[in-house]
């Protein structure tokens, strides 16, 4: 089925939109230019729309810089406020569907050709008569990789960007994580990128005519279109009949789809074929352009590390344009929430990003000097010092508030070890000689997600901050109990704190453990155990952070290595980085198990090649908490005296 319209290949104005009338700044209606089809270097031509500052309802006359943001999620839903707000204040605003996407022609390769097309788009924008010659660049996930994408082409008039919760460096974090598999990837193919939100599938996403689209233009044959569309609500019961096998499910009409998921859950190695698929910044800096960059995540994002840790950090050291980074505490695309999942952090935290975005390309694209570059660095918000009262909505009351840095990670942050020791104690002081601790790890029956940073998740799981319980919508978990009585999961926590405790920056956990098999998995996750009280007379067991290591990869991202079955070795398990006050009797506690499932895959420990498994055996694992064998995690602590400074 064609989806491209013959007039779409020449420019024309589809109408005005009528603007309320504003400040002296804000004087200018809109002129809409749809479906303009701009061809990349190769001819596939890109579905285009050109929204211009108007007046008297006639394109204003002169010279305006450009915002531009691609999206593999329908150009069409672009967010009409966003458009509105930088179009009345001077400024054209591009929106594009990328390749083999929605109204584009071309075949969708994930990001892989987002680079070239994206520099074709900008160098026709500063052949239009209306250009400044200056472009900014917008969009949070997908398009937030595509900007990265822009700067490793050397986009031309590329001259500003503010990525949020940007998609980068795939095969450290974000689809491979530390070897494992990201399952929301299965969710965001098998719903065709339809599916974003919790509960996106279950209200019928996939049946929307935002789906239904989605599904024709990928189909291969236009009588499948109805299969893949409905394929997306039946996403849980797939997840648990994995490994996915090529041309078993509905997903072999859309064999895009199939071909990048099937070869992307099998290919465990970080070498060029993550490198190189399009936006990884930490593999080709050398090539990222020199212009300033906002960066902008949150500490349950499903991109923060990334953000945070590589890109930011990186950019800064090697680029003279200014880098900054701003971490809120939210979940993926939540910058106007006050709230993630069930933490609630105070008005403060929602941040009005049309004004973030709009000070920085007034500096960048416009030349006004409005002393951005003379801000903080970095910007961050440190969650907790709340009284953790139940809100109207439900929800427990973190708090926080928002700081200024001139770096990160913070230089001042002291890196302190918590042990594990046999007796289920966390502790600053190094464990006594101690027997290990085995514990049998059933693929079949693996430990449930709830909460952490996740994204594109659908039905399979909850994101964000959440009470590591079950309840009746955790789908996996429906009785009210705790994760804490599995007996595949090893606690260690803290006794009550006797004052409060800053932790901001990377989390680090050194694991020494062992299987009795060829591979299998390790898992770590950070909770803040909240004391009983009215409104939560269990208390909480509110999950900071979480990660994975497939012990394949324990040496080497690159290389995969199987285990020497019962000879201990160590494991790195890094986080995502947090800022949050462990508030005073309040205990850390770190479990460990082998499985956290649907956010990983589910390792069948039998050492098969990934996502071609025949097989599943338990294994025992065993972790090890003795002077010879120092498992801990790394705390990046705040001193009480400086962590205002």
């Amino acid at each position: 089925m064609n989806f491209i319209s013959v007039r779409a290949a020449v420019l024309f104005t589809v109408g005005l939109i009528a603007v309320a009338p504003g400040p002296a700044a804000e004087r200018y209606e809109i002129s809409a230019q749809r479906h303009v089809m701009v061809a990349t270097l190769d001819g596939t031509r890109l579905a285009t729309d050109v929204y211009l500052p108007a007046r008297n309802s006639v394109a204003a006359d002169g010279k305006f810089p450009a915002i531009v943001e691609r999206t593999p999620y329908n150009k069409d839903n672009v967010s009409s406020a966003m458009i509105e707000y930088f179009v009345t204040r001077g400024y054209v605003f591009v929106t594009q569907d990328v390749r083999g996407r929605f109204r584009s022609e071309g075949h969708w390769r994930p990001v892989r050709d987002d680079g070239a097309d994206g520099a074709a788009l900008l160098k026709w924008i500063g052949e239009q008569p209306w250009s400044s010659g200056k472009v900014g660049s917008v969009g949070t996930s997908y398009g937030g990789a595509t900007q990265h994408a822009l700067a490793l082409a050397n986009a031309p008039h590329l001259a500003a960007m503010v990525p949020v919760d940007a998609m980068s460096n795939y095969g450290r974090y974000g689809i491979r994580h530390n070897g494992a598999f990201e399952l929301r990837w299965f969710n965001w193919v098998f719903t065709l990128g339809n599916a974003t939100g919790t509960r996106a599938a279950a209200t019928g996403l996939s049946q929307s005519p935002n789906g239904k689209f989605a599904a024709e233009r990928a189909a291969s044959n236009p009588a499948a279109a109805a299969a893949l569309a409905d394929m997306g609500s039946h996403v849980r019961e797939y997840v648990k009949m994995l490994p996915l096998r090529p041309g078993t499910t509905p997903l072999k009409f859309a064999p895009d789809y199939e071909s990048w998921l099937i070869e992307a859950m099998r290919h465990g190695d970080n070498d060029a074929f993550w490198a190189d698929m399009g936006s990884s910044v930490i593999d080709h800096l050398a090539n990222y352009k020199d212009v300033p960059v906002c960066h902008v995540t949150g500490w349950y994002d499903s991109w923060g590390s990334q953000v945070a840790n590589l890109n930011y950090v990186e950019l800064a050291k090697a680029k003279k344009s200014p880098q900054r980074l701003i971490v809120g505490p939210w979940t993926h695309g939540g910058q106007a929430q006050s709230y993630s999942g069930l933490a609630e952090f105070g008005a403060a935290a929602a941040m009005d990003m049309n004004a973030l975005r709009l000070k920085w390309f007034e500096r960048w694209l416009k030349g006004v000097d409005n002393g951005v570059e003379r801000e903080a660095p970095v910007r961050l918000f440190v969650m907790g010092g709340g009284d953790a009262h139940k809100t109207p909505e439900g929800r427990l009351f973190v708090g926080g508030s928002w700081r200024d840095e001139r770096e990160w990670p913070l230089r001042r942050a002291v890196d302190t070890a918590y042990y594990l020791h046999g007796d289920g104690t966390l502790a600053p002081g190094k464990p006594r000689a101690a027997v290990p601790t085995k514990y049998l790890f059933d693929p079949r029956r693996p430990v449930p997600t709830i909460g952490g940073n996740v994204s594109s998740e659908g039905v399979l799981m909850l994101r964000g901050a959440q009470d590591q319980r079950g309840g009746p919508d955790r789908w996996l978990l429906e009785e009210p109990l705790p994760l804490s009585a599995r007996s595949d999961i090893l606690v260690f926590q803290t006794p009550p704190l006797e004052r409060d405790l800053e932790v901001t920056g990377r989390l680090i956990v050194k694991l020494w453990a062992s299987s009795d098999g060829p591979d299998t998995d390790f898992t770590a996750k950070l909770i803040d155990v909240y004391p009983p009280n009215a409104g939560f007379p269990a208390g909480v067991d509110l999950n900071v952070g979480d990660s994975i290591v497939r012990a394949r990869y324990r040496e080497s991202l690159q290389t995969a290595k199987m285990l020497t079955p019962g000879e201990p070795a160590e494991f790195t398990i890094e986080m995502y980085p947090t800022s949050l006050v462990f508030q005073r009797g309040h205990r850390i506690r770190l479990d460990i198990s082998s499985s956290n499932f649907p956010r990983f895959d589910v390792n069948p420990n039998t050492g098969e090649p990934l996502n071609e498994n025949r097989r599943w055996r338990v294994a025992e694992n065993t972790i090890y908490h003795d002077p010879q064998h120092l498992s801990r995690i790394v705390l990046p602590i705040v001193p009480a005296q400086a962590a205002g400074k």
